[in-house]
C-alpha cells in the first residue's frame, strides 16, 4: 500500500461509482494500472465490498435506538447463540461486545418507537437478557462510513503523493 492507493481509498469511500478512468484520472494513472490497484485492494480484504448508502428517512428508518445490554451468562456458548438471535434482525445495523458496565452495544434502526418495542419483544422471546436498556438519539449530528486513512501503514519504496 502507498499513497496512491491510499489517495485510491479516500475517492473511493466518497463515491464508489466513480468509473474507473475518472477514478484513474483524479490520481494521476492511466485506468489499467488503477483498476489493478482496486482489484488487488480487493483480492487483499481492504475494500470489503461497495454498497449503496441509503438515506434512513426514506426508507422509514428513520428512529436510531443504541441498546446496552448486560447478560448473566458470559460463555461461548451464550455469545456464539446471542450472535446467532442478534443477526436474525435486520434492524440491527451494529453490534459490539463492549468492556466495562456494558456488555454488549447494539445500534437499531425502526420508524418508530412502536417497532422498536415490537422488535424488543421478539428479541427477548429468544434469548434471555439480565438488562436492556435503550436509548433513543434525538439527532444524527455525525454519520459517516469513511473510515480515517492517515493511520494506514505506508510501503515508503512505492511512489505517490501525500494525499
Amino acid at each position: 500500500m502507498d499513497r496512491l492507493d491510499r489517495k485510491i481509498l479516500r475517492i473511493l469511500q466518497e463515491d464508489s461509482t466513480l468509473a474507473v478512468a475518472d477514478l484513474a484520472k483524479k490520481v494521476g494513472l492511466s485506468t489499467t494500472p488503477c483498476w489493478r490497484r482496486i482489484q488487488k485492494m480487493e483480492e487483499d480484504g481492504v475494500i470489503r465490498r461497495r454498497v449503496a448508502i441509503l438515506d434512513a428517512g426514506k426508507v422509514n428508518t428513520k428512529v436510531t435506538v443504541f441498546v446496552s445490554i448486560r447478560t448473566a451468562s458470559h460463555s461461548i456458548e451464550w455469545l456464539k447463540r446471542f450472535s446467532e438471535v442478534v443477526s436474525e434482525f435486520p434492524e440491527v445495523v451494529e453490534f459490539y461486545r463492549m468492556s466495562g458496565d456494558v456488555d454488549y452495544l447494539l445500534r437499531v434502526v425502526v420508524p418508530d418507537i412502536a417497532a422498536y418495542d415490537a422488535f424488543y419483544k421478539r428479541m427477548i422471546a429468544k434469548i434471555e437478557i439480565r438488562d436492556v436498556s435503550s436509548v433513543f438519539a434525538m439527532e444524527q449530528i455525525k454519520y459517516t462510513t469513511e473510515l480515517p486513512l492517515d493511520y494506514m501503514q505506508l510501503d515508503n519504496a512505492k511512489s505517490g503523493d501525500d494525499s
